[in-house]
């Protein structure tokens, strides 16, 4: 999920904007490799799925909202991988002209894959061969072919693939809209897709006689397809690389201390949004989501960078990538290991899961995912800005 290069950017001094100040933030924001806050925006991401999953909390109608929507920690993965995938390929364009295609999808591949089919065969050979539920085999398939998020039922722990089908989804269709569509067309398109998705989700299509298809175990409606907050990234990310832009987002967004307000009206929006965030209230807190990622971005030094950046906390964010494919894994064997000595409170849980998640996704990045990601070096990318 990520490289280790780093910028530091000696302009970047926490203090008031002005407007004197926009020649020097878009110049150190075009130059920053690494985004010095982003892999504690992980963390937070993370950790929200982890307690989601977790049994701490009852869900219940006391229980508050904002306790019960940890899985919108899986959105805002969206908004920040729109984002920096949409950064990078522009990047790589300034520089080059152009971006490689045949390079993009190399690196994707060597990142997203290896690790993504391990785990996928392992649980599979784990629940067809060895305990023998034949049931499963069906749904085997669509998992290599990243078509999870419209499958009706789930091999269990493999149910959080449903993301990482939508990313992929992404991943192949909109580098190849960006190197064929002309510029000014790409704004109206994001707008019009984003529209779609959140009319799709509204169910507004059955209206006009559109209706989900079926195929096998698939369901294919754009409920199931929740394309808008990577969308949304991307549009920050085409925001900030544009002069005009990125001037008209700091006057409101660049104060260093911006992060704060964002982070505190997220939490708001998901905690009054109404109990179905389908259609309008996902659009709003997709949209704040994509505020708070600005704050974060527009001026690399803010308040929350030396809390975010904190080389534990970046470090979960780092891994996070296996840490989110792994913790249902993880939470199922901690679980039985727990039973077996009788503890069953769900705080011990919640702890023993996410620690055993962390380990498994340590060892996976230092040796699995580190032999593949050596390979980058036989088809370099042009680019450094890494997701």
């Amino acid at each position: 999920m990520n490289e280790q290069s780093s910028t530091k950017m000696s302009t970047e001094a926490i203090g008031p904007i002005s407007d004197r100040d926009d020649e020097t933030l878009f110049t150190a924001y075009k130059s920053v490799s690494r985004f010095s806050s982003l892999d504690g925006l992980r963390f937070i991401c993370i950790f929200a799925v982890l307690w989601h999953h977790s049994p701490t909390v009852p869900f219940s109608p006391d229980t508050a909202l904002i306790l019960q929507r940890g899985f919108l920690g899986v959105d805002f993965f969206f908004v920040l991988s729109g984002f920096l995938i949409t950064t990078l390929l522009l990047r790589e364009e300034t520089r080059n002209g152009r971006f490689s295609l045949v390079d993009f999808y190399w690196r994707r591949l060597l990142r997203i894959v290896p690790v993504y089919f391990f785990v996928v065969s392992a649980v599979a050979g784990y629940y067809v061969l060895l305990k023998g539920e034949t049931e499963y085999a069906q749904l085997v398939p669509y998992y290599y072919l990243f078509l999870s998020n419209f499958l009706t039922g789930n091999i269990p722990t493999l149910a959080p693939t449903w993301s990482l089908a939508v990313e992929e989804q992404y991943y192949l269709i909109w580098p190849l809209l960006l190197l064929l569509l002309p510029r000014r067309t790409i704004p109206a398109l994001l707008l019009a897709v984003i529209a779609v998705n959140v009319l799709g989700a509204m169910g507004a299509f059955s209206l006009i006689g559109i209706n989900p298809v079926d195929f096998g175990p698939l369901h294919i409606a754009l409920p199931n397809a929740t394309y808008a907050p990577i969308l949304m990234g991307s549009g920050v990310a085409f925001l900030l690389n544009s002069r005009a832009g990125f001037n008209w987002l700091s006057r409101f967004l660049a104060h260093p201390f911006s992060p704060v307000p964002a982070f505190l009206l997220l939490l708001m929006v998901i905690q009054l949004a109404p109990p179905d965030l389908r259609g309008l209230p996902n659009l709003a807190i997709h949209l704040v989501m994509s505020i708070c990622l600005i704050t974060l971005v527009i001026r690399d030094r803010n308040i929350l960078t030396p809390i975010l950046s904190w080389r534990p906390v970046a470090r979960v964010g780092e891994i996070s990538y296996g840490i989110y494919l792994y913790h249902l894994i993880a939470l199922h064997f901690t679980k039985i290991g727990l039973d077996a000595t009788g503890l069953r409170d769900p705080w011990p849980l919640f702890i023993a899961y996410s620690l055993v998640s962390i380990m498994i996704a340590e060892i996976s990045f230092r040796t699995l995912e580190a032999y593949f990601r050596r390979l980058k070096s036989r088809r370099p990318g042009r680019g450094r800005l890494d997701r």
